[in-house]
């Protein structure tokens, strides 16, 4: 049966919270400067970078926010990673009722932008039983363009419980985006498309479909544009939190390449023998084409190579390097086939497990 927007809502937001990302004052100051994104302001005869009363009795201050939502009534939480990126960062989870909680990471994914979090129950916040209202997962590989899609989160950090509505305007869609700003863009493959209009802060928010269970993870925004937004497919949790409870963390293979993904355009752009493929490149000046010590370093590919199948399946654009590995598991082997120097010849690559 079909839910109206506002029962959905009222269904979930329950489950819905904020994450405030707090860091103690001394390890800020020594990682901005006067030109750096924060300004400081001079209080009495210090400089500090937000007012004095935004500093905590523990010397901690507020540095940004995010969201989330529980699925387990035991305070399981899924968000963002790019949310909880910062090691040295201590997170607060705000549930709807306003209850304050302390999270342990239990998992970042080492490849898709996705944490999972367990809030910490104290005999503060607890009385003999702590049971948290959580979200159902659906299905995300069967959802249909023109489908409903509704996003709630804590919009610009500022105003929690907020909502938009709209419809999935796109499957599959690839952006390369920044999820961590200590790495470099990365490509992010298999994303839903929604104008449900989301917002910096909503994101590790649920977007959710029109039965009020979870589809996806709002996660980016493409800043200039209306109405263009990108979750994370849930299914991408689900395989997540299923090597989460089997293995007691998220397993993801390693190939080591970085690689562009050649089209025709860039076939004649480059000069390439083909139009379609994986070309092994290095980014900057500071990073390698094939990762040192990596099992693509080991089974002999070089920067340069043309990775033109996996298995017997042609690489393209619809078929990338990401794509294998999110259908393939550490300890996997794969066979390539490679043109190098006009010549084609194959290479046996056994995944390991990522870090």
């Amino acid at each position: 049966m079909v839910k109206t927007i506002s029962k959905i809502v009222e269904g979930a937001m329950p489950a819905v919270v904020s994450i405030v990302i707090s860091k103690n004052l001394e390890k800020v100051k020594k990682e901005m400067t006067n030109e750096g994104p924060l300004s400081f302001l001079k209080i009495g005869n210090k400089k500090q970078i937000i007012p004095e009363e935004a500093i905590d009795a523990h010397g901690m201050v507020e540095i940004g926010g995010g969201s989330g939502f529980i699925i387990d009534e035991s305070g399981i939480v899924i968000t963002n990673k790019h949310v909880i990126a910062d090691s040295e960062a201590e997170y607060t989870v705000i549930t709807n009722d306003d209850q304050k909680f302390g999270a342990d990471v239990l998992a970042r994914d080492p490849i898709n932008d996705v944490a999972v979090l367990r809030l910490r129950v104290t005999s503060e916040t607890r009385g003999k039983v702590h049971r948290f209202p959580s979200l159902t997962l659906g299905d995300s590989s069967k959802i249909k363009l023109g489908e409903a899609a509704i996003a709630i989160g804590n919009s610009l950090g500022m105003f929690r419980n907020s909502v938009s509505a709209g419809i999935v305007s796109g499957l599959l869609r690839s952006i390369r985006a920044q999820i961590d700003p200590t790495i470099p863009a990365q490509e992010m493959r298999g994303l839903i498309q929604t104008d449900a209009a989301i917002n910096p802060g909503n994101s590790g928010g649920p977007l959710l479909d029109d039965k009020g269970k979870v589809i996806g993870i709002n996660a980016a925004v493409v800043f200039g544009a209306e109405n263009v937004s990108f979750a994370i497919p849930i299914n991408a949790v689900k395989r997540d939190l299923e090597d989460l409870k089997k293995y007691g963390r998220i397993k993801r293979p390693l190939l080591g390449l970085r690689y562009l993904s050649v089209d025709k355009k860039m076939q004649e752009k480059m000069d390439l023998p083909k139009e379609y493929g994986a070309l092994v490149f290095k980014e900057d000046k500071n990073t390698a084409g094939v990762v040192l010590g990596s099992p693509a370093d080991k089974a002999g590919i070089k920067e340069g190579d043309l990775i033109l199948e996996c298995d017997g399946k042609k690489i393209d654009k619809s078929y990338s390097i990401q794509d294998i590995l999110e259908e393939k598991k550490a300890g996997d082997r794969v066979v390539f086939k490679v043109l190098r120097e006009g010549r084609e010849f194959e290479k046996k690559v056994e995944l390991t497990e990522r870090r």
